[in-house]
């Protein structure tokens, strides 16, 4: 290469930005995702169509679920569609409020780089401000809750469908999300694990209506016996769970057998039989009446099986087999020679095999005291079970948050009105003018959920957010509850509505509001 010549790494097309041009541009970037969904807060939140790349229609209010289908290809609205997933993640409710609160932060972020103030002074500015409002969160603005009892969790579940398609069954829909999550729930040493995720499954069967949505003391899968022959209704059966091929094994790899005598090739299949017939043997020793395995069984192994009378179910999912392990208390075997008699599960009550439209679905319940559950769901068409899914997921996770940290802060924009008022006294308070501009930035971006949600039920939110704010700057320790009726578009006092929001999920959508607001503006 001769000396001198240019050295192109990158493409010579490519447009290189940097300095306050990328950061405006990253400001607006966020803002237009943020207007996107901005009419999905509340309970006169309205409903987007959208048409995936595959031709499906998806129809939700849901934040995370909306921005999933939209194909964006700036930066930082990636990064915008990224905390949607990651509050749905971690405490799987507020995907809207934290998309539209991380819009607004950005906004309010602007003038601060007007200011020439350096970008360290203001981000250790936000995150003070972030500080103050999580320490006001827990120690003076949140009540305490009951988690035992049942009827105060489910007014906090309703709060949170009330915004949603699932609202005219929100009866139904508290009841089974509080259902679900009770028997998942597993305390160990004072520690409650709860993995909805994993153990509580929601089977969608389209027919029916919504009112006909079950949950089930223990699990069901789209599975029927192997054999007509075997039974499709055992009462208290004995469950053995495998995860290996009751099959003959084959080679690993391309095996060749050479037969030299006619009777060479008799012997193999006896060889073949024996081998069968002694895994099978091993299993009926221990008197099982079901037997699962997420692996295949042989013709031959199904016909010892069904002299038996076990019936077996093969080719199952690992996830469904844990389930029904955590169900019924039986433990998965790997091998047929390892059996022992603790493996075997007898806590269900009832084995059976249903018909429901043209499928077989197999329904192991009545268990004495499961740790899995399978939420049975019927519905006018697939549109409506995906909705209804995502909105029951959302209340289960409303459930687990309160059983986790038993706090509550109040609906309505009323939380976030009280942080506002909070801020703006103590930016009074401040020395520092960089940390007293951020202050008063971080109040002024909190307002717009309540004016959110005045906007979207059709309210005159200048005079209604200019009213709520003075009632919570007249007395904050009367007023601190009062917020916006998302329906009738009037201020209310919270705690006479019974709208809650669980601490955990308020606290996370401030966290990464703030995050993502600092990390395209000014890192």
């Amino acid at each position: 290469m001769p000396s001198g010549a240019p050295l192109f790494v990158l493409n010579r097309t490519a447009r290189g930005e940097q300095g306050k041009s990328v950061q405006l541009a990253n400001i607006e970037a966020g803002k237009t995702v943020a207007d996107v969904i901005r009419t999905c807060l509340g309970p006169r939140a309205m409903l987007k169509m959208l048409m995936d790349p595959m031709g499906g229609i998806v129809m939700t209010n849901d934040g995370n679920a909306i921005l999933r289908e939209i194909t964006v290809e700036h930066p930082a609205a990636k990064s915008m569609i990224e905390i949607a997933r990651t509050q749905d993640e971690e405490v799987g409710d507020g995907t809207t409020s934290v998309i539209i609160l991380s819009g607004e932060m950005l906004a309010v972020a602007a003038p601060c780089l007007e200011k020439q103030v350096h970008a360290t002074k203001i981000i250790s500015s936000f995150r003070k401000g972030l500080d103050e409002m999580l320490v006001l969160l827990r120690e003076k603005l949140s009540v305490p809750c009951d988690a035992s009892d049942e009827r105060e969790v489910q007014k906090i579940v309703q709060s949170c469908v009330g915004t949603k398609l699932i609202s005219q069954w929100s009866d139904l829909a508290c009841k089974i999300a509080y259902d679900a999550v009770k028997i998942v729930t597993v305390e160990t040493d004072g520690r409650k694990e709860i993995d909805i995720k994993r153990y509580a499954k929601v089977e969608k069967i389209p027919g029916g209506s919504v009112e006909d949505s079950v949950v089930l003391d223990g699990v069901m899968f789209n599975k029927d016996v192997v054999h007509p022959r075997m039974s499709r209704r055992i009462e208290n059966p004995r469950i053995l769970l495998m995860d290996c091929n009751l099959e003959y094994k084959k080679g690993e790899s391309q095996t060749t057998m050479e037969l030299s005598d006619d009777k060479d090739f008799t012997r193999a299949l006896e060889i073949e039989e024996s081998f069968i017939k002694e895994m099978c043997d091993q299993i009926i020793q221990f008197n099982p009446n079901v037997l699962i395995t997420e692996k295949g069984v042989s013709d031959l192994a199904q016909h010892y099986l069904s002299k038996a009378n076990i019936s077996v179910i093969r080719r199952l999912r690992k996830t469904d087999n844990l389930r029904i392990a955590k169900a019924c208390g039986a433990t998965i075997v790997n091998r047929p020679e390892e059996i022992k008699e603790e493996d075997i599960g007898t806590q269900a009550g009832l084995f059976e095999v249903k018909t429901i439209g043209d499928e077989y679905f197999t329904f192991i319940t009545k268990c004495k005291n499961p740790k899995a559950c399978t939420i049975l769901l019927r519905g006018a068409s697939k549109d409506v079970l995906n909705e209804v899914e995502r909105n029951l997921q959302d209340a289960m996770n409303v459930v687990r948050n309160v059983m986790l940290e038993q706090r509550l802060v109040p609906g309505g924009g009323a939380i976030e009105m009280a942080l506002a008022q909070e801020l703006t006294q103590k930016s009074k308070s401040v020395n520092s003018a960089v940390q007293q501009m951020v202050y008063l930035a971080m109040a002024q971006a909190l307002e717009v959920i309540p004016r959110t949600l005045a906007k979207n039920c059709g309210a005159n939110v200048l005079r209604l957010i200019t009213e709520l704010r003075a009632r919570h700057a007249t007395d904050p320790a009367k007023y601190w509850t009062f917020g916006v009726n998302g329906i009738s578009g009037r201020i209310v006092d919270m705690k006479e509505l019974d709208i809650w929001d669980p601490l955990t999920v308020k606290a996370q959508t401030l966290k990464t509001a703030i995050e993502v607001c600092l990390h395209l503006t000014f890192y």
